[in-house]
């Protein structure tokens, strides 16, 4: 015989029976607080917070190329600075002799060029979040590069006690370059600090005058 009795099988809205469907469907505010206090425990076993949780201020900058055809001028300044300390930090630490790193490195876009992506080649294998291969990745690249440098210093010219402008090669229809003579280094530093003033003077007037929408300077 049929059991009758609505309490066996309740209908929805039956305003004689509590009806609760029943559902598969997790709590999803309880699996929110149930991360919410694994993260809590995660920064307190690491000591810090987790990636994403607000803590990435206290992180150094991520190394980034230097691109000295788009620096501002106070840019420039700044990287002039940091990477004259460090190539010189560099040449006393290797003991690296003029045929890789002369005096004036500075005045040789080529030498320029190749010490800026090395420096921040080294900023990145030393990071602090770096991994234990970070540093011979440096030294192997490092070797490469001074391979390169002693090129570069070849075509160049420039040497411990003298300096001329890199020679460039004139393609048919383009003017002639006069020829640059040596001239001799009497006080490296000082010859520094002149040529980046120079540079960022050379900047900044070309900030000004795109502000003004002037033609730039040649």
């Amino acid at each position: 015989m049929a059991d009758n009795d609505p309490t066996q099988n309740p209908e929805p809205g039956d305003p004689d029976v509590d009806f609760e469907p029943e559902s598969d469907e997790p709590d999803i505010e309880d699996e929110d607080e149930d991360e919410d206090e694994e993260l809590d425990e995660g920064e307190r076993r690491d000591g810090g917070p987790r990636a994403g949780t607000g803590g990435s201020d206290d992180l150094p900058p991520v190394p980034r190329p230097i691109n000295w055809r788009t620096l501002s001028s106070d840019d420039a300044e700044h990287e002039w600075l940091d990477l004259n300390e460090w190539v010189n930090w560099l040449r006393h630490e290797f003991a690296l002799p003029a045929q890789i790193v002369p005096p004036l490195w500075h005045r040789h876009p080529e030498l320029v060029w190749e010490l800026s992506a090395l420096y921040t080649r080294w900023l990145g294998c030393y990071d602090p979040e770096q991994d234990a291969a970070g540093a011979i990745s440096f030294m192997t690249d490092f070797a490469a590069a001074r391979t390169r440098l002693r090129e570069w210093v070849q075509i160049a010219g420039t040497r411990l006690d003298r300096d001329r402008p890199s020679r460039q090669t004139v393609w048919p229809g383009e003017d002639p370059i006069p020829a640059s003579e040596e001239t001799p280094i009497t006080d490296r530093d000082e010859d520094f600090v002149d040529f980046v003033v120079e540079d960022v003077t050379r900047r900044a007037e070309a900030e000004a005058a795109f502000l003004r929408d002037e033609p730039l300077p040649v």
